[in-house]
């Protein structure tokens, strides 16, 4: 993948980044070319081997066409939530680290539905909260909107689609107990 100096791109699991040079580094004896990129959320910075950005998912932030498709889709229902915590924890971190939006609002949904029926685990609240930024990032990136604002959004569309779920699906931790 052929990224530009000053385009923003999407990071799996780390966000929106701002391409910021292209350059040349010396790891032990060998010399690389790639990719400095810089993390909007932190200010921080990652280097990425040129070889290396299409193997680690880099990708163009998603259009403002795909973000209001990504919005409509977050108050929809959804799948069933797992009853065993090993295979939600192991299926939403994979779905995390696609970096497909989608996926993360999947996963954004499925734990805010979990957590009013129980207290998460720290590795759920950890995976609820990089898929709740995950999806802000790139709404706000694409469509150029307030961060703030776009949260409370995003956070009501959510919730709306907890109450579709609720009326298809018993509590989780009830079906569970049985």
């Amino acid at each position: 993948m052929q990224l530009i100096i000053g385009e923003k791109v999407t990071y799996p699991s780390q966000g929106v980044c701002l391409v910021e040079e292209f350059k040349f580094c010396k790891v032990g004896d060998r010399s690389m070319s790639g990719y400095s990129l810089r993390i909007l959320n932190d200010n921080s910075t990652i280097f990425v081997p040129s070889e290396s950005a299409d193997n680690v998912g880099i990708r163009p932030v998603i259009s403002a066409a795909k973000a209001k498709a990504l919005i409509a889709k977050l108050s929809e229902d959804f799948e069933p939530v797992s009853c065993d915590w090993k295979t939600r924890s192991r299926d939403y971190m994979e779905k995390l680290r696609t970096g497909d939006v989608f996926e993360a609002a999947d996963v954004l949904k499925k734990l805010t539905f979990l957590s009013h029926e129980k207290k998460l685990s720290f590795r759920e609240q950890t995976l609820l909260d990089k898929a709740r930024f995950l999806i802000v990032s790139e709404i706000t990136n694409a469509k150029g909107a307030n961060g703030t604002t776009m949260e409370n959004q995003i956070v009501n569309l959510i919730e709306r689609a907890c109450a579709k779920h609720l009326d298809t699906q018993p509590k989780v931790m009830a079906v569970a107990i049985h």
